[in-house]
């Protein structure tokens, strides 16, 4: 049982990141829908590589260059997975007005100028709100954000269907399913980090970053829901990024440096 279940981690470290996982590691389908599970502990160890990697360059170098640095670990670690699928979604939601027509322009491989806003803005407001946010909480923010970002995405599976593209759709591997009771462990995967936080700050206003993320997710559930029938991967990653980024506007509001 344990064996199986750090088989499935690592297919969750494989689809979700860069990290090199061992040759001997067994996978499928089947195990890359249970992987899902694990979604939010990849949040965890994104959001210790990027507080490594502030940590470190916080020492040499001035804050916001840190701050920069550390979201390109971030970015190199799940090789701009999430980034990729927000850009795919602006695309094809800016140009596209039928169904088939987003989805063909999600499949394209090429930048388009929605893409190259949508992500350029996210980034922005990222580096900015995590300025804004402070030194001594930043930390805190990464530790937060990440899980409970990508929980918001793992949500969508639970809750919607998967959109089916062709066979020439480029779409990443992902989960396409989780069942109920793998939903609650990984509900409690991505509460963890948000207990551990609150009881360090002893500020309870930190629970309330779970209100603006899921408005974000309702929402974008419903747009989704409303063209496209469902989700598809790169609604996902755009989940995970927007929520992301309205996490931090959030934190900024409680945590914002005087």
């Amino acid at each position: 049982m344990l064996t199986r279940q750090f088989h499935i981690f690592l297919n969750a470290l494989m689809f979700y990141t860069r990290i090199p996982v061992p040759k001997w590691m067994k996978h499928d389908e089947d195990m890359l829908n249970q992987a899902t599970v694990y979604f939010p502990v990849i949040g965890w160890i994104m959001g210790a590589i990027s507080s490594l990697v502030f940590l470190l360059f916080s020492l040499v170098l001035p804050f916001p260059i840190a701050i920069l640095l550390s979201l390109v670990a971030s970015i190199l670690t799940t090789g701009g997975f999430h980034e990729d699928g927000l850009a795919d979604v602006c695309d094809g939601f800016g140009g596209g007005w039928t169904k088939q027509k987003i989805l063909d322009i999600m499949k394209d491989s090429r930048l388009g100028t929605f893409g190259l806003l949508g992500l350029g803005l996210a980034l922005v407001l990222k580096v900015s709100s995590l300025f804004y946010i402070g030194k001594d909480y930043q930390i805190y923010a990464l530790m937060l954000v990440h899980p409970l970002s990508r929980y918001a995405a793992l949500s969508m599976i639970f809750t919607h269907e998967y959109v089916r593209e062709d066979a020439l759709s480029k779409a990443k591997p992902i989960g396409k399913k989780i069942g109920i009771s793998a939903f609650f462990v990984a509900s409690i995967f991505a509460l963890i980090p948000l207990c551990i936080v609150v009881y360090l700050t002893q500020d309870w206003r930190i629970i309330g970053v779970l209100i603006p993320i899921f408005l974000m997710r309702a929402y974008l559930a419903r747009y989704f829901t409303k063209w496209l029938g469902g989700y598809t991967g790169d609604c996902l990653g755009s989940i995970q990024q927007l929520t992301e980024v309205i996490a931090y506007l959030y934190l900024v509001g409680i945590w914002t440096v005087k």
